[in-house]
């Protein structure tokens, strides 16, 4: 653990006032975290100078544009109403993390030099992706980071963005950055000179003990940071959340933007398509509300910033210390997307967990697969039009249970001593604008948010229809229900007959 300086006879500054005048380099900024990294920055510092976002042209759309689209996000309503102004502090610099020198000239690299404070977000976060491309993505994209960072007459901040679980092999997880069975730079040796059908050939045994592709190259990232960090004229930070879900209270309560992890689920089961998952329903599910973590970035940054430390630190950010399970999880998430259903479920919610594997099978053929199936031939014999690929889904779905398995019947015990050693640090005035408590959260009262929020924000469905999806969802109920009823008269009959019919026979 990297010792902490002693006291000093002068406080350390307001947060806000430390971020005052400065110029800030983001990547990732289009991303879930990323957007609410922006808003929260612009909200309780505004007097950042800058803030500069390196995007990458998407599927023909230039960087400009994304630019454009994301000042139109629903994440900055509170600040176009507000203090629209502060968006012209967003500006755009047309880059990739995947291209050598980030993809920047030196002309753009000039026009950075007044940065101080960088944030390396960008990262691939599909889990079974290709090793060479999490590696690319989530491994050289730190190292080119942090070579841009060298070129800044000016920076003293580097905070990257790692992950509770890349470290996912230990059921103990410190605050520290652990050693890897190979040095990042061998790992990139192998990669760039294997073939990608030797590459997938060896891949198990080069990531193992991790349980995929992504936790092993955030664990190497890591590795790699801690190592440059030694010899940098800057400070460095890893910061690492947990599960990050809807936001507790900013920029709005309950704003969500993907479908990662309990998202997807809540979706997924929500539209009545998911109904039996691989989980341990009393293993602890450790979720973090997205501005809980944004507020102790941003607090990191600035403690990282006026300490200087030559050492990297770490802030594992977590719930561990107002722990929910993911029983309670399926049972308040079912609950509230019955009261407050989504537009259009295919079915009643209803599901459950388990951690058998023949149950899980069996389940997901009679009650997804069969099902969905069924549905999809027949409006295709029909020629019925649907929005929703049915046989598609049915395969994610199988593909979303096996991805988060491991983290679904697992639990971890994180320390984060340093997250509540810096929520200590803090002024009054700082913790009355930045929350890092976690403690405060009532999981009961989230759930019943982050199912609002994804009606509302992520599948973008209106407030004033939720009435037409009640009276959907009483009628899929009564449905169920008569299925329910038609299933157990069957066993009945069974039970009654089929003795009967053994003997005769």
């Amino acid at each position: 653990m990297v010792p902490r300086p002693a006291p000093r006879s002068t406080p350390p500054p307001l947060i806000p006032e430390f971020y005052a005048g400065r110029e800030l380099f983001i990547t990732g900024a289009t991303g879930f975290m990323g957007k609410v990294l922006v808003e929260r920055l612009l909200w309780t510092c505004q007097e950042i100078s800058k803030l500069h976002l390196l995007m990458r042209p998407k599927k023909d759309v230039s960087p400009e544009k994304r630019l454009k689209q994301l000042k139109q996000s629903q994440v900055f309503d509170v600040i176009r109403e507000r203090c629209p102004k502060q968006l012209e502090k967003l500006s755009i610099v047309a880059g990739d993390i995947t291209q050598p020198k980030l993809g920047l000239n030196k002309d753009t690299i000039q026009r950075l030099r007044k940065v101080s404070v960088v944030f390396h977000s960008a990262a691939i976060v599909k889990f079974d992706e290709m090793l060479d491309v999490a590696v690319e993505q989530n491994l050289k994209s730190v190292l080119k980071v942090m070579d841009f960072c060298d070129q800044l007459p000016m920076i003293q901040v580097m905070v990257y963005i790692s992950t509770a679980y890349s470290n996912a092999d230990i059921p103990n997880i410190e605050e520290c950055v652990y050693t890897t069975q190979m040095n990042p730079h061998q790992l990139m040796s192998i990669v760039d000179n294997l073939s990608k059908e030797a590459l997938t050939a060896v891949t198990p045994s080069l990531i193992s003990p991790k349980p995929n592709t992504y936790t092993f190259t955030k664990a190497m990232a890591e590795s790699a940071v801690a190592e440059r960090a030694l010899a940098a004229k800057y400070a460095t930070a890893i910061f690492r959340p947990s599960i990050v879900v809807s936001s507790l209270q900013n920029p709005f309560p309950g704003w969500i933007e993907n479908l990662n992890g309990p998202s997807g689920i809540t979706v997924s089961a929500g539209k009545g398509l998911l109904h039996v998952i691989h989980c341990s329903g009393n293993k602890r599910a450790d979720m973090i509300p997205v501005d809980i973590a944004i507020d102790t970035l941003i607090a990191v940054a600035w403690e990282t910033g006026i300490d200087k430390c030559r050492e990297t630190r770490v802030y594992n950010c977590c719930s561990y210390d107002n722990p929910t399970t993911w029983g309670e999880f399926k049972v308040g998430m079912l609950h509230n997307v019955r009261k407050y259903p989504f537009d259009t479920p295919l079915w009643y919610p209803f599901g459950f967990f388990t951690e058998n594997k023949f149950v899980l099978t069996v389940a997901q053929w009679l009650l997804q697969v069969v099902p969905l199936h069924s549905i999809d031939f027949l409006c295709n014999m029909f020629g019925i039009k649907t929005s929703l690929n049915l046989a598609t889904i049915s395969k994610r779905l199988r593909t979303m249970s096996k991805s988060l398995q491991f983290f679904m019947t697992n639990e971890w015990k994180f320390n984060t001593d340093n997250v509540r050693r810096l929520r200590e640090r803090l002024t009054p005035a700082d913790s009355a604008i930045l929350n890092l408590d976690v403690s405060a959260i009532d999981w009961n009262d989230h759930c019943e948010k982050f199912i609002q929020g994804t009606r509302r924000y992520l599948l973008k469905e209106k407030d004033e229809d939720i009435e037409r999806a009640h009276s959907r969802m009483r009628l899929l109920h009564i449905l169920h229900r008569l299925v329910q009823f038609v299933i157990a008269l069957f066993l009945c009959w069974l039970v009654l007959h089929l003795p009967t019919r053994l003997t005769v026979f």
